[in-house]
């Protein structure tokens, strides 16, 4: 379990009372919205709004009546228009919305989503010849295009036209284009620069239609919902009035091939929520071009036969069946690797590679070893001379600078702080992770942070309390769902559930004794005891069975209660700067060296536990220490693995192995360079 910096959000109590009384909503409504920043009148007023409308004119675009007015000629003069999108499913569908609107209008319209493997991302040559060979007169991108300097000039060499639609950064210069729309150009008026590619390409639509985007909600709502979701966009503004609107539609009448993707995914008879849709509909749509090919999904999201549509979208299913059963394998070989080799996870960025990983997948593999570790982490997969990699970051830490300056290594990079993706020879992957972690050698990494809204009562958990959390819906980047802290919490009893994936703890304070389940925790890796007083991170969903609704508790992340953070987190610190190779005070030695007492307790300790899942802080508890010697208890356990005296399993928890010969902890490596300190 990786040690995450709790962070209680902070809130003026008297500013939320007013908010409550003013506006009438449930004070806890009002203390989150408070809490998250949203303070002015005006946005709380539209925020709490079942029906604000959306508000951006789509006509505030740069470009928007160049777009238009291009568009508007060719349906007019029927030149055959190609919509060019995107494999995930803000680009799926996006290119669904715009070119089934092209279709209503019978315009002479093609689209094309190009192969992640084969093609990549964005607008490539090979597409431009072949648009040129059906006689393509106008092309036109969703979610993509702004960086396509080249494909844009080789269009024009072939007598194409081309407009682009993206939301993606943009360079000092654009491509040659008859417009591009994107609210993040310098030049660009609108006020809202946060939408998703899908969100852009409403807005075309809308303008297209006069700028009346009531009639394009009820028709393409839905379109926009899951790729405004999909994308993970700030939830606030535009993009929160287009979720609303869009969830709506899906839950009072779906389309054919939504309705048979929640059917084949069992969430049809449940009232889809952005957090499920997150969870549910997009994952789907995404296998599709992480495993196949994009097309079915869109195929799916353009269908209007029932019988057809269920075919494709169990079909898709089994895609993301696919998905999930490669990326555990991927994941599952990265942890043997770790196994045999722990001293990679010591570096402060991961890097880990090998042949033909799928690389669909690879960048889910990597968001899931930040999760499970705490760091930056880079997935290569090689094939032959040639290798790709996907990165993934933690909060206050820019990968895609640490990746640009290592750049000479790499045949091609981009991306954001939080991810990115490179290319780089086979040849020089060991290079790369030297170069990357030597960046890093004097950066003091961010810990990943467990943000807490509010610190509840488990007395007040009940139907009241989701309610109030109701009213933020719908959740996403920039209004995540509200996670609470339960703290000084008694483990009561706890169990495997889900063929073992998964535990449910019976949890108590006083005369309270309540269920939560922590999806994801496997019993023999979870490191506390019954008895034992925790703090918890708690997500409070409504559950809904046999027609009794109840509250479903979730845990998110778990600390001991009887440690202190400060503590905690200190001796992180401290251990890191033991174990690489930067010199030591004299006081910071002997603040990490653990006495020959110590050593013994910490060994007694794991010889007679069951093994545990390396939790130091849980060492810590056992021995009655405040976490004041966290570092010490690390320093004790690297030791003694160094020494064989200790060692982990294929599930990464430590145990003491049955040996007779003496082992002298003196002599280990890292007792001596903490001495040479002293």
């Amino acid at each position: 379990m990786i040690r995450k910096k709790w962070i209680v959000s902070e809130c003026d109590k008297d500013l939320a009372a007013q908010v409550a009384e003013k506006f009438s909503v449930n004070p806890l409504s009002a203390y989150l919205l408070i809490s998250r920043g949203i303070t002015d009148e005006a946005e709380i007023e539209e925020f709490l709004d079942p029906n604000a409308p959306l508000s951006i004119n789509p006509f505030t675009f740069a470009d928007m009546d160049l777009a238009v007015e291009r568009i508007e000629k060719a349906i007019d003069e029927f030149e055959r228009i190609a919509v060019f999108g995107d494999y995930d499913a803000d680009g799926i569908t996006a290119t669904a919305l715009l070119y089934s609107y092209l279709e209503s209008r019978e315009a002479n319209v093609i689209r094309y989503i190009p192969d992640r493997i084969t093609e990549g991302y964005g607008l490539n040559c090979a597409a431009v010849r072949f648009f040129a060979e059906q006689d393509v007169k106008l092309i036109i991108t969703v979610d993509n295009g702004v960086s396509a300097f080249e494909e844009a000039e080789l269009a024009a060499e072939l007598g194409m036209d081309l407009i682009i639609t993206d939301h993606h950064m943009v360079g000092e210069k654009l491509p040659r284009a008859v417009a591009v729309v994107n609210p993040h150009r310098a030049d660009c008026p609108s006020e809202f620069k946060e939408l998703s590619g899908v969100g852009v390409a409403f807005k075309l639509v809308s303008a297209l239609e006069g700028g009346y985007e009531d009639s394009v909600l009820d028709e393409f709502g839905d379109l926009a919902a899951l790729g405004t979701i999909g994308d993970v966009v700030c939830m606030r503004g535009e993009n929160r009035v287009l979720v609303r609107n869009g969830l709506q539609v899906i839950n009072e009448s779906p389309r054919a091939g939504l309705y048979a993707l929640l059917s084949s995914a069992g969430a049809a008879s449940r009232q889809l929520s952005a957090t499920s849709a997150a969870f549910t509909v997009c994952p789907r749509i995404n296998a599709t071009g992480r495993m196949g090919s994009a097309d079915r999904a869109l195929d799916l999201l353009l269908c209007d036969d029932d019988e057809l549509a269920q075919g494709l979208a169990e079909e898709i299913c089994e895609m993301n069946v696919e998905r999930q059963k490669t990326e555990t394998g991927i994941f599952n070989s990265v942890e043997r690797l770790f196994a045999s080799e722990p001293e990679r996870t010591k570096d402060k960025i991961i890097v880990v590679d090998s042949e033909d990983w799928h690389q669909g997948v690879i960048g889910i593999v990597a968001s899931r070893i930040v999760e499970r570790y705490g760091r930056p982490a880079v997935v290569i997969s090689r094939n032959g001379e040639s290798a790709k990699g996907s990165c993934r970051s933690i909060e206050g830490f820019s990968i895609f600078e640490a990746i640009e300056a290592v750049s000479d290594c790499l045949t091609h990079y981009g991306g954001h702080t939080l991810a990115a993706g490179i290319g780089l020879d086979s040849s020089r992957i060991d290079e790369f992770r030297h170069r990357i972690n030597e960046y890093v050698s004097d950066v003091e990494m961010p810990f990943p942070v467990q943000r807490i809204d509010c610190k509840i009562n488990p007395k007040s958990i009940g139907l009241e309390i989701l309610d109030a959390i109701d009213a933020l819906e719908p959740f996403g980047s920039g209004n995540p769902q509200p996670c609470f802290g339960l703290f000084s919490m008694k483990i009561e009893d706890f169990s495997s559930i889900g063929d073992g994936k998964h535990m449910r703890l019976v949890l108590s304070k006083g005369d309270v004794r309540f269920g939560a389940v922590y999806f994801g925790m496997k019993e023999k890796q979870f490191p506390y005891s019954r008895g034992d007083l925790i703090d918890l991170a708690v997500n409070l969903d409504r559950n809904v069975f046999n027609g009794v609704e109840r509250v479903s508790v979730n845990i998110r992340n778990i600390r001991p209660a009887a440690t202190k953070e400060e503590y905690v987190l200190a001796g992180h610190r401290l251990f890191e700067k033991v174990t690489g190779a930067r010199a030591l005070t004299r006081e910071e030695a002997a603040a990490a060296y653990p006495e020959r007492e110590l050593l013994v307790e910490v060994f007694k300790y794991i010889k007679a536990a069951r093994p545990i899942d390396g939790c130091e802080e849980i060492i810590c508890v056992r021995l009655g220490n405040d976490g004041s010697d966290f570092c010490k208890v690390a320093v004790a356990v690297e030791v003694m693995l160094e020494m064989g005296v200790v060692a982990r399993n294929e599930n990464g928890c430590l145990y003491a192995p049955d040996r007779t010969d003496k082992v002298n902890l003196d002599d280990s490596v890292l007792m001596k360079r903490l001495r040479s300190f002293m």
